[in-house]
């Protein structure tokens, strides 16, 4: 298991490369992502979020646990939702979140092998989120405006707010 990162640290905001070796250090980072994810409560957790920018992220959702290497999102579904949605890296806050009911995620395995992800709900939910990550966005940067001012101060009154 790995130290989270915090909203402020660059590496959640800069877009991740892409897993191209599939060796030790590979199955260790997989490791440490599922190691951190399965901890209840926790839903998804993306490389960035451990200070790994590569593309990949575990989730864990209804006691389903796994991992996806290269992750694309490649459908979502027209009908969309707004749900409360938080985030390990801005403990504490969460805010209501626009995202689509269904998504499918394709992606690899430790083999590089082919890996597809289908849910509704939470685990649609988990993969949008994550793949943001990857993509160096965070969910505060889907709110309106005024919610995202507000999710702005809220984060850097948090003693967990990274600054230099």
């Amino acid at each position: 298991m790995r130290d989270l990162r915090y909203f402020g640290d660059p590496v959640l905001k800069s877009p991740a490369d892409p897993v191209t070796t599939f060796d030790d250090s590979t199955r260790a980072l997989v490791e440490d992502l599922l190691d951190t994810v399965d901890i209840p409560g926790r839903a998804g957790l993306a490389a960035p979020q451990i200070g790994v920018g590569l593309r990949a992220f575990s989730y864990n959702v209804d006691g389903t646990i796994g991992y996806v290497l290269n992750p694309k999102i490649v459908e979502l579904s027209e009908e969309k939702h707004e749900v409360m949605e938080g985030c390990l890296s801005l403990p504490g806050l969460s805010f209501p979140t626009v995202r689509a009911r269904r998504a499918t995620v394709k992606g690899v395995d430790l083999r590089n092998e082919p890996v597809t992800v289908s849910g509704e709900g939470l685990l649609a939910q988990c993969l949008q989120h994550e793949v943001d990550h990857l993509d160096g966005l965070l969910y505060i940067d889907r709110l309106t405006p005024e919610q995202r001012k507000q999710a702005l101060r809220e984060a850097r009154s948090k003693d967990w707010f990274w600054s230099r």
